[in-house]
């Protein structure tokens, strides 16, 4: 028994650090921006360690069309360095927050050659295993309606219907009602003066002055 339970700590031992040391590192999945405007190109990175002071970004940069990427900014030891070999050395600026696990970068004065994909890479030492992040950047002239705006306007057209229709139904329900009741009043009203026309006294069909001095109410 003793045995066991010493080989099930050294095999929890030996598990315990590699799940520790594993980082998430995302992105946007794909970002649209104007041709010569500023471009925010976000990421971030999740890690079960604090944030330690040795936090690394890396940036690299594949153009569409092409199947090798280039490195264009790397961030260590508080300094930003920008590759000066990169098409964006003098276009890139950091604008994230490493204590807050944000490596962003701001790609400025955008042109169609921009186009392609950006590459994050993040090491929170001892977390330093961990899947690299990507997003396309696309340049448009005139930013294209994107599909989420799309779902957003036919999600809010079918919840207007459905608010018209409920409104549709409980004012024909309050109609009806009131329908029900103007009836309801009216024949009850009517009963009433047929029961009150029914109450009054008629003299019975005789000539006679005594009979009919008999016959009144007392």
């Amino acid at each position: 028994m003793l045995t066991f339970l010493a080989l099930a700590s050294v095999v929890l031992l030996g598990i315990v650090p590699e799940q520790t040391q594993a980082i998430v590192i995302y992105t946007g999945w794909e970002r649209h921006a104007l041709l010569g405007s500023d471009v925010r190109v976000s990421c971030f990175f999740f890690s079960w360690r604090w944030t330690s002071e040795d936090v690394t970004f890396s940036w690299t940069y594949r153009p569409d069309g092409s199947r090798d990427s280039i490195s264009i900014f790397h961030y260590t030891g508080g300094m930003a360095y920008v590759d000066n070999m990169s098409p964006f050395r003098d276009r890139v600026e950091f604008v994230g927050n490493p204590g807050r696990r944000d490596g962003s970068i701001l790609i400025k004065n955008l042109d169609y050659a921009d186009n392609g994909t950006f590459t994050c890479d993040a090491k929170n030492p001892p977390d330093i295993v961990g899947r690299p992040s990507s997003v396309r950047l696309l340049v448009f002239e005139k930013v294209p309606i994107q599909a989420g705006v799309i779902t957003g306007a036919i999600i809010g057209v079918v919840l207007g219907l459905l608010v018209l229709i409920v409104v549709i139904y409980y004012l024909m329900r309050f109609l009806v009602a009131r329908r029900v009741f103007s009836l309801s009043v009216s024949k009850h009203g009517k009963k009433k003066k047929e029961g009150s026309q029914q109450r009054q006294w008629h003299p019975p069909p005789s000539s006679s002055p005594l009979l009919l001095l008999l016959s009144l109410p007392r």
